[in-house]
Parts: structure tokens; C-alpha cells; sequence
């Protein structure tokens, strides 16, 4: 949309698809008062846009309408003087124009600052040199009016016209040059400043060489300028750097965070010193600090990552960890996600100390803390981060597992799992903190609130207790865990009533009771009168069993067979050893006549029972054998799992410091820049023009800022068809929240198509942000129309619509077009994403919708589907490689996804090969999709319907 468009959609009230007025009435209106005039110039301006020419009315608006006086129909003037057509089909400028021009002449000498401020705005947009040639004196003048907007706006005028017709003003940069001598004003000397660096460079230079010392008093503004100045020289012309580096860093200096940022990022580029990028990142950090937009302080973190992707930068950053770790003093959890990440990758030898010191403070200042709902997801993030501190510096774990310890009894399940996760890791690797682990486990053990928690410890400490006393303390842990026992005849008498002495009270008659089991209870009035206190009383293990969680019973039987083992090879008394192993048995029995009665809210579960039975047969034959299997293949198997992720780990750690060393054999090719696209030199880009095109639009993509990139290169959708009278076809630009529809409207026709109109409509989550407007299309004349779409979430949209028109000199209805539909692909929103094995099965849980896809493919190979499908969805497969690797006819594997809108999708493949039908037969299987929305759901559905098949070339 043009700016006289903007304007004049602000300014005029006039509805856009009302009957246009003849040009009679037009006149008529035109001479009378000035109410009349301002509607009628308003519906001439509308009309001139939709593509009417009107040279009829030209004299009659500058007799009638030029010379009033009035601001409003001056707004107008300027937009119509904008859009009308100023020659003659030959090209010629039009006698009335210099009636036009004489006018502006005078509105260039007027008293009022605002009717020459917008006058000398108009001027930049005329293109015509006879009309500004005699105007040339007055705009000179304008530079020494007293009031700064006119002469702000006199220097853009000269710039503009300078840059498109030299000839009218050649001395305009020495002109300049003098008026920012002398200026005062922040703005003007900005707009002079700006002429000085694209017209004449050296003038700038030479300016900036004379107030170089000053440029910390200068406004912000004008320190932008200065910084896009020098940034070019210096890119242009190396040798300068010297010269202009240290005001650069003066700059850093600034009051205004738009400077320090593009100071900052200038003295990068500028200087790979190691003082010269400690200064920029500190900047970056003091930014992030004081900054209290969240999107401001990610954008400039992103800043500060990139700088850790540089080989040589990397260690100047090391020596600022603790400066980054200020950032966690921001609320916002992707803040604080990316901070740790980069604290986490900058981390050595010589500051992971610290850095751990300052992460306790901050798991400790979580503790107890509810004002924010992010707390839980924050504790769980420094978790993580202290748990890869230790696996890479051993040294440290000493000093972080007692207090992550302390976390084990959090309501927060997701963090105590990492806790445990974190234990489970330390106590396997590191031999010298065992005694540590296992004694502050048995502190914090009877605390632990979550069933999968306590079945985690009960495994740490069965697999890990080796001395006698640590034996003896855990089974009295779990005696106290478990409260009395037999626990059914204890649940018996107090669902009886049986009340302690001081707890009696008279009430009503007592009433007999035959229980399930067989027994007598007597029921009183009061047996359930305190139900909340009787829960809160029970011990946590007894209450897990009470509520049907049998798996933890399971978990509890193999920890005390191991144990048990360990007791009898530890202790040569046989009194002792059975003594224990008879205790231990009691307690699974008591546990297996528990779930076989009625008292559990859910009863035991077969795998359960014969878990139990096969602990009961282990512990009454004690062979050598089991005794292997229990105490020490069981640890061997998670010495093997720790093993394979540590090398996966480090795997992931090479390839990413591989991506960062730039190496240069002596056989690569030479890069020469004018045959070289942009993105292939990223050093010679000039970033200032870069953010300008991202900031215009112009870089939806990464390739479109390759020069040889062009349209070409974009599939066209064809809208409509090759012998209907309007031809359309469109270009689909997604960037990210937007979509933009260029459409290609031909007229086939011999016919003038009046008020010519693309209607659009969306189905989904798609809105048309604003209706194209109509356009007049000459006998087989074209036009470009330009359409908004906003997308809200992601799922397949459609865009469809028609293109209506009125024939001119025709009597008939409107004349209507059907386009063919535009398909929204779902695979421009989603992004690959990584998470967690826990965070998967917990949104896996959650999630309440469902798509389930059978396989229906021409692939013959597991492994090639997978692939295949997982370049179809743009998913990431969550299941290591090494569970992958191997033939067994069947695959499994997790597969997840991200959108831009935040959503999650989630994706189970389970495929098999049907070896009976043969070598060729395709693989089989299905695919389950689980996603927040339905939308997400059936749209990745659809999509891997779709692409199942391998297309052949």
C-alpha cells in the first residue's frame, strides 16, 4: 500500500464499495461551501485509487479548492496532488501543473510550520523535475526557518531530491554540510547527518572527525547514525578501524540501549580482540539486565550466543559466566532456559566452582516458593543444570548432592525425579560418595511424598547399601514406612472402631458387623467421624498400598531380596541371617494377603503377585545363583545404560565442537564475493542493510537474501483458468504468524473491467487482516494485489475466494470468477524439538487427543520409513539411535515436534515387517499422534497421509 493510500484511508470516511458519483456532481459539490468540498475531494481521491482518471476535474479543483486556506483540505490536497496523473499520455507535463506548482510555492513561504513542514514531505514524493525546479529557492530558505520541523523536513527534501535529480541542486552536500555545522536541533542534525553518510562520505567523515570527542553529548539518534556510519567505512575500508574504534567503545557508554545494542554488535564485527569482545558482551549482559522486555533481553541473549559459536570469542566469555548468571534474576522462563544453557556451554575447569556456589543459592531460593507458576519448571532446570556440572566435573558433585537431596520430598514429582535421576547417576559413578548418598537418602527417605519417587529410592538404597548398619537401617525404615503389621487385621480394627481410651465418646448404639473376611467388627457412631485425621496418620508406604499401587510391593520385595542376600554374606551367625530373612519375608506376605483382600481401593495385579512369590522363593533357597542375578547383574545393566549415554553425550559434544572449528584445506575453493550469494559470506554481509530488509519484509527466509533467489525459484498456485476473462495466479509467502498472497490478476478481455476486486475467505485458524481494494484493469492490462493472512495456530487452513468486476458501459450484475482453493501447509509451523523421556510420557498422558494413522507405504526397510517420515513431518525422533540400530523384522520409536505457536506434538511409530510375505513386502504398522488440539492432531495426521509413500524419480 502507498503512502498516499495510508493517508487517506485515515483521513476519509467514504466507503470504499458505495456507488461512485458522477463527475457532474463531483463539480458541483466541489464549488460549494467547505463542508461540500472536503466530501467530494475525498470520494475524487477514492475514485483516482480504484483507477479513475477524472481530467476533468483538475481546473475546477485548483480554481476552487487550492486556494482555501483550510488544514484539512490541505491533508487532502497533498494526498491527491500524490496519486493524480501530473503528464499527458505522451509524457508531457501538464499546463495545469504549474498553477499547482506556484501554490506550493507559496504554502513553501507560509507562516503556519505545519503547512511548510508537510509541503516540503510532498515535494520528496514528486518525481516530476519541472515541477520542482522552480521551487527550488523557497526549500533552500526553509533550511534557516526558525521552527525545527520545517527544517528537518527542508533537509529530507533536498536529500530526496538530490539522490533523483542532481542537476536542480548540486551543491546540496556542501549545503548540508554547513547547515549541520551550525545546527542545534537533535532530529535535524540526524536527517543532515544521514544525507551527508549516502551522498557524500568524506563530508561525513570529516564532520565526525571534528566532533568525534563529543559524540557521548550527542541524542541517541544521531548516535545511531554515527554507528551505521562507521560500521560502513570500517566495512568498506579496513585500515579505518583504527581510527574510529574508540569511539565505538565510547559509544558502549551510551544512555540509550539502542546504541549500547548497535554498538556493541558494531564493535564485534569491527574487532575480534579479546578486550574488544569482553566489552561488547559485557554491554550485551548489562542490557539483558536492565532491559524489562522479555523479547528484548532473547533477542540480545541469541546476540551473546552467537559470540560463544566463535572458536577465539568462546574463552573471553568464559571469564563472564557469573556476570550472565545476573540474568536469572529475570522471572521469564525461556530467559532463564537460555541462560543456564549458555552458562552450561561456557562453563571450565577454573569457574565451575562459582558457578555451582550460585546455582545452590538458587535451588535453595525455590525452596517453599509458589508466587510464581513457573518455580517448579524453573527448580527443574537447575537441577539439570548442577547434574551435567558433575557429570563433567566430578569434584563438584560432593558439594551439590546434599542439598539436591533435600528435593527428593518435593511436591514437584518432575523435579524430584531429575533429583533421583541425578542420585541414581552419582552413586553408580562415583565410588567415594556412596556412604554420603546412602546416608542422606535414609534422612530424607521417609519424607518422599510420590510413589515413583519412594519406588526409586527403594531401589538406590536395596542396590547400594553394603554395610550392616545401612542393611539394618533400611529395613527399619521400611518398617516404619510400612506402620503395624499384619496390616490387614490392623486396617480391620480400626475400620472396627477401636479407639484409643481418651479419643471415646458416648454416642449411639453400637452395631455388629460381619466383615469380608469372615470376622466380627462392632461399628460405633464415632468410627467414622475423623476419616481426613486417619489418613493423614498413615505411614507413605502404607498408604501407596492402600490406594492400589501395587508396583511399588513389587519394587519393595526386590529390594529387600537383595538386601537379605547381602545380610547373609555379610553375617556368619545363621540365627541372625534367618532372624532377617524371616523378617523380610513377613513383610511380603503381609503385603500379598493385603492385595488379596478387600481393603485396597484397586486389588493386586497378577505381575505383581508372582514379582513377590518369585522374592519369597529367592530368599527361602538363597542359591548362588540368584544371589549373582540380584546383586550384581542388575548393576552391571545400569553401569551399561550410564555407559552408552555418556558416549552418546559425548558424541553430541564432538560433532558440536566440529561445527565450530573452521578449518580451511588447502584445496578448498577461493570465495569470490561478486559471484558469491550473500549467505555464503556472512563476514562481508552489511548487517545494517540486512535488518533493514527483515525489518520491510524482504527477508522471509534465510535464502531470500541470496541475490541469484527470485520468485522463479517459489511454486506458483494458479488461481484460475488460462481462458477465463481473468486470469489469476498467486505466490504463498509464510512468514512465521503471516501469510502473504502476491496474486497476479490479468484482464483477457477487451473490455476496461471496472472495480475489479479479489474477495478472500479463510477456512481454520486464518484471518484475512484487511480487504484488497478494488483496482480498474485496462483491455488485457495486469496488476499485482497484495493479501494479509494472520495465522493463529497450527492446522491445515484454506484460503479460497473469488475475483468479481463490472464490465464498463455494461448493464449486467457484476461479472464473478471462482479461484481455485490455497492450501496452508502445516509443515511451515512446526520445528523440530527435543524433551525429555519423563516430559514425553507426562504429555503423552495429558494430551486428550488422539489420531491414529495406519501404515500404508511402498517402503520395504524400517529404518528408511523412519527417516522418511521424519522428513515428511519436520519431527525429531526422541529414541537414541543405539535402541534403533539392529534387524528384529519390528521398530518403536518417539517421535516429537514443536510449533511456532508454542503447541506441542507428540508421535508414536510402531512398525513391523511382515517377513512371511517376503523379502519386497512394504512395512506395516501404525503411527499414533497425540497433540493439546484437535486441529494439530488430524493436520499431522493428513500430512503423513499424505507423504507415506516414496515417490519414485
Amino acid at each position: 500500500m502507498t503512502a498516499a493510500e495510508n493517508v487517506c484511508y485515515t483521513l476519509i470516511n467514504v466507503p470504499m464499495d458505495s456507488e461512485p458519483p458522477s463527475e457532474i456532481s463531483l463539480k458541483n459539490d466541489l464549488k460549494g461551501d467547505v463542508k461540500l468540498k472536503t466530501e467530494a475531494l475525498k470520494k475524487v481521491i477514492i475514485m483516482i485509487l480504484n483507477g479513475e482518471k477524472l481530467p476533468g476535474l483538475l481546473m475546477t479543483i485548483i480554481r476552487f479548492v487550492l486556494p482555501l486556506q483550510d488544514h484539512t483540505i490541505k491533508k487532502l490536497l497533498l494526498v491527491f496532488w500524490e496519486i493524480v496523473p501530473k503528464t499527458t499520455p505522451d509524457g508531457r507535463l501538464l499546463q495545469e501543473m504549474i498553477l499547482v506548482c506556484d501554490a506550493y510555492r507559496k504554502d513553501l513561504q507560509h507562516p503556519n510550520e505545519f503547512i511548510r513542514g508537510s509541503t516540503l514531505r510532498f515535494l520528496c514524493k514528486l518525481k516530476e523535475a519541472e515541477l520542482l525546479e522552480p521551487l527550488m529557492p523557497a526549500i533552500r530558505a526553509c533550511l534557516e526557518h526558525r521552527h525545527s520541523y520545517v527544517r528537518r523536513n527542508a533537509v529530507l527534501a533536498i536529500y530526496t531530491i538530490y539522490r533523483n535529480f542532481e542537476h536542480l541542486i548540486p551543491d546540496a552536500p556542501e549545503l548540508i554540510h554547513d547547515f549541520l555545522v551550525n545546527e542545534k536541533d537533535a532530529s535535524c542534525k540526524r536527517n543532515a547527518f544521514m544525507m551527508l553518510i549516502h551522498a557524500d562520505q568524506d563530508r561525513a567523515l570529516d564532520y565526525l572527525s571534528t566532533c568525534i570527542d563529543q559524540v557521548q553529548t550527542f541524542g541517541d539518534i544521531l548516535q545511531l547514525v554515527i554507528v551505521e556510519l562507521i560500521y560502513k567505512v570500517c566495512h568498506a575500508n579496513p585500515s579505518e578501524r583504527a581510527r574510529f574504534i574508540r569511539c565505538i567503545y565510547n559509544l558502549l557508554q551510551s544512555s540509550s540501549p539502542a546504541v549500547k545494542y548497535e554498538a556493541a554488535g558494531t564493535l564485534v564485527t569491527l574487532s575480534s580482540a579479546p578486550t574488544a569482545i569482553k566489552a561488547a558482551a559485557q554491554c550485551y549482559i548489562d542490557l539483558i539486565i536492565k532491559e524489562s522486555d522479555n523479547n528484548v533481553k532473547l533477542i540480545v541473549l541469541d546476540r551473546l550466543i552467537e559470540l560463544k559459536e566463535h572458536p577465539s570469542h568462546e574463552r573471553v566469555l568464559q571469564d563472564l559466566v557469573m556476570d550472565i548468571l545476573r540474568v536469572l534474576s529475570t522471572p521469564d522462563l525461556e530467559v532463564r532456559k537460555k541462560t543456564l544453557q549458555l552458562a552450561l556451554d561456557l562453563v571450565s575447569s577454573r569457574n565451575v566452582e562459582e558457578l555451582v556456589i550460585v546455582l545452590k543459592k538458587e535451588v535453595i531460593k525455590t525452596n517453599n516458593v509458589t508466587e510464581h507458576e513457573d518455580t517448579d519448571k524453573y527448580r527443574q532446570l537447575l537441577v539439570r543444570t548442577l547434574h551435567s556440572c558433575s557429570v563433567r566435573f566430578p569434584d563438584m558433585a560432593a558439594n551439590v548432592i546434599p542439598v539436591l537431596m533435600e528435593f527428593l520430598s518435593d511436591n514437584n514429582e518432575a523435579a524430584a525425579a531429575d533429583v533421583l535421576e541425578f542420585v541414581r547417576e552419582a552413586i553408580q559413578r562415583f565410588d567415594n560418595l556412596r556412604p554420603l548418598i546412602v546416608e542422606k537418602m535414609l534422612e530424607v527417605f521417609h519424607a518422599i511424598k510420590s510413589v515413583k519417587i519412594y519406588r526409586g529410592a527403594l531401589w538406590i538404597l536395596g542396590e547400594y547399601c553394603s554395610t550392616k548398619e545401612d542393611i539394618q537401617s533400611v529395613m527399619t525404615e521400611v518398617r516404619r514406612s510400612l506402620g503395624e503389621i499384619p496390616i490387614v487385621e490392623s486396617e480391620i480394627k480400626k475400620e472396627a472402631g477401636e479407639l484409643k481410651p481418651e479419643e471415646e465418646v458416648s454416642v449411639g448404639p453400637a452395631q455388629k458387623l460381619v466383615t469380608e473376611m469372615g470376622t466380627y467388627a462392632t461399628q460405633s457412631a464415632l468410627s467414622s467421624s475423623r476419616p481426613a485425621k486417619k489418613e493423614e496418620d498413615r505411614p507413605p508406604l502404607r498408604g501407596f498400598l492402600l490406594d492400589g499401587d501395587f508396583f511399588v510391593a513389587a519394587s519393595l520385595a526386590t529390594t529387600l531380596t537383595k538386601i537379605a542376600l547381602r545380610y547373609v554374606s555379610l553375617v556368619q551367625e545363621k540365627k541372625k541371617q534367618n532372624s532377617f530373612n524371616a523378617e523380610a519375608m513377613l513383610l511380603m506376605a503381609t503385603i500379598l494377603h493385603l492385595g488379596k483382600s478387600s481393603l485396597p481401593k484397586k486389588p493386586i495385579t497378577d505381575d505383581d503377585v508372582d514379582r513377590i512369590s518369585l522374592c519369597l522363593k529367592v530368599l527361602s533357597e538363597c542359591s548362588p545363583l540368584m544371589n549373582d542375578i540380584f546383586n550384581k547383574e542388575c548393576r552391571q545393566s545400569l553401569s551399561h545404560m550410564l555407559s552408552a549415554k555418556l558416549e552418546e553425550e559425548k558424541l553430541s559434544q564432538k560433532k558440536e565442537s566440529e561445527k565450530r572449528n573452521v578449518t580451511i584445506q588447502a584445496d578448498d575453493p577461493i570465495s569470490f564475493m561478486q559471484l558469491t550469494a550473500k549467505n555464503e559470506m556472512s563476514s562481508k554481509e552489511d548487517q545494517f542493510q540486512l535488518s533493514l530488509l527483515a525489518a520491510m519484509g524482504n527477508t522471509q527466509r534465510k535464502e531470500a537474501a541470496d541475490p541469484l533467489a527470485s520468485k522463479l525459484n517459489k511454486v506458483v498456485t494458479q488461481l484460475t483458468g488460462f481462458s477465463d476473462p481473468v486470469y489469476a495466479e498467486a505466490y504463498v509467502h509464510v512468514n512465521q504468524y503471516d501469510i502473504v498472497l502476491d496474486v497476479l490478476v490479468v484482464n483477457q478481455t477487451s473490455d476496461t473491467l471496472q472495480n475489479c476486486t479479489l474477495e478472500l475467505a479463510t477456512l481454520g485458524d486464518l484471518k484475512l487482516v484487511e480487504k484488497p481494494s478494488p483496482l480498474t484493469l485496462a483491455p488485457h492490462d495486469f496488476a499485482n494485489i497484495k493479501a494479509n493472512v494472520k495465522v493463529a495456530s497450527t492446522e491445515n487452513g484454506i484460503i479460497f475466494g473469488n475475483v468479481v468486476y463490472d464490465v464498463s458501459g455494461a448493464a449486467s450484475d457484476r461479472n464473478c470468477v471462482v479461484l481455485s482453493d490455497i492450501h496452508i501447509d502445516i509443515m511451515d509451523y512446526i520445528q523440530p524439538a527435543s524433551c525429555t523421556d519423563a516430559e514425553f510420557r507426562q504429555m503423552w498422558a495429558e494430551f486428550e487427543w488422539e489420531n491414529k494413522v495406519t501404515v500404508n507405504t511402498n517402503i520395504i526397510d524400517l529404518n528408511e520409513y523412519l527417516q522418511h517420515i521424519l522428513k515428511s513431518t519436520n519431527m525429531k525422533c526422541l529414541t537414541p539411535e543405539k535402541a534403533l540400530s539392529g534387524y528384529c523384522g519390528f521398530m518403536a520409536a518417539n517421535l516429537y515436534a514443536r510449533s511456532i505457536f508454542g503447541e506441542d506434538a507428540l508421535a508414536n511409530v510402531s512398525i513391523e515387517k511382515p517377513i512371511h510375505l517376503g523379502p519386497e513386502a512394504p512395512v506395516t504398522g501404525h503411527i499414533r499422534i497425540r497433540a493439546k488440539s484437535q486441529g494439530m492432531a488430524l493436520s499431522l495426521g493428513d500430512k503423513i497421509n499424505l507423504s507415506q509413500k516414496k515417490t519414485s524419480l
